[in-house]
């Protein structure tokens, strides 16, 4: 009788265990990215990413690389606050899901043109070495997720700030062999005066958004 009963509280035990571990999976994964409005992110819908700071700018558009080059373009801060900028959508790396999550590797893409001939996907640009930094361009390849296009993908992170406020990260999951840079993203200001999106090293501060629906 001892024998069985100690059995039987084994299997609930386990199958407690089994439960538990995969209702906190789910929940986890359940957390949507959410506009300004508390409505999740959804994919290929376009939004505004907007700053949550105000007075430094506006949300995003496409400018010329820090030594003016024109092709391809980089992702910048529009100089006017009142400006939205240029309508974004949102790919998940798993191709069926519809619902934008947070910590999810994600392509970026501006749903705008430009006289560049090229994709208007983000994509890490090559390292900087006149200011030591990494900024953020086009021309990245969407989908396609693997050692060859790490560049290409983002995450979204709450900010632990304001409850729909979130922070840009560029830490690509999409290689298990690869090595790949891990950092936040923020604003550099040129000496032109424009503020480019570019990854931060630690103790700067991150770019802090918020996303509304177009």
């Amino acid at each position: 009788m001892k024998t069985t009963t100690a059995s039987l509280l084994l299997t609930f035990a386990f199958i407690c265990l089994a439960t538990c571990v995969q209702f906190s999976a789910v929940s986890a994964a359940s957390e949507a990215v959410r506009d300004i409005k508390g409505q999740a992110l959804r994919k290929g819908v376009k939004y505004y990413i907007l700053p949550v700071a105000r007075g430094r700018g506006g949300g995003l558009v496409l400018g010329k690389k820090l030594n003016g080059t024109q092709c391809p373009l980089e992702v910048v801060q529009a100089k006017r606050e009142i400006s939205k900028g240029f309508p974004l959508t949102f790919a998940s790396v798993n191709p069926n899901a519809q619902v934008i999550r947070v910590s999810t590797d994600l392509n970026v893409k501006f749903s705008a043109s430009s006289i560049c001939i090229q994709s208007m996907v983000w994509r890490l640009a090559d390292f900087d070495e006149s200011v030591s930094k990494w900024f953020i361009s086009t021309n990245g390849v969407a989908g396609n997720p693997g050692p060859q296009t790490t560049g290409n993908w983002f995450k979204i992170e709450k900010d632990g700030v304001s409850k729909n406020s979130y922070k840009l990260v560029h830490c690509p999951g999409v290689c298990n062999f690869c090595k790949v840079i891990c950092k936040e993203v923020g604003i550099h200001t040129g000496v032109d005066r424009v503020r480019r999106l570019a990854l931060i090293n630690d103790g700067e501060r991150p770019f802090r958004v918020m996303f509304k629906k177009v």
